[in-house]
């Protein structure tokens, strides 16, 4: 059984950082482009960051550039989610997905992406 498992939410005050971390289990992803998507109250799920299968190439909405860098170990079978310098607008309900196919390009559209975590709260004060 395939579990993605989200952790490192919380809250913190504007400016402040927080990492995410996304254990996958059940199976091995490191030929899988995998994601990072986020769910403010009231709003739809929408793109944050993504990462390819070697780690080497990633993805960002505007709004975190700069700010928030993706990553991943293959050797955990765990993807990560930096978090700096952190907004208000940034509270959200952050979830981490699996793409559906392997290889190619990361993909921004939720609907490429098979697998999805239970999600994480990430609160910013400020």
């Amino acid at each position: 059984q395939v579990q993605l498992v989200e952790s490192g939410g919380g809250l913190v005050q504007a400016g402040g950082s927080l990492r995410l971390s996304c254990a996958a289990s059940g199976r091995t992803f490191n030929s899988y482009n995998m994601g990072w998507f986020r769910q403010a109250p009231g709003k739809e799920r929408e793109f944050v960051a993504a990462v390819d299968w070697s780690g080497m190439s990633t993805a960002y909405t505007d709004s975190v550039k700069g700010r928030f860098t993706i990553s991943r170990d293959n050797a955990k079978n765990t993807m990560y989610l930096q978090m700096r310098s952190l907004k208000p607008e940034d509270t959200a309900v952050y979830f981490c997905a699996v793409q559906r196919t392997r290889w190619g390009g990361t993909s921004r559209n939720e609907y490429e992406y098979e697998y999805w975590g239970q999600g994480t709260q990430v609160t910013v004060s400020s």
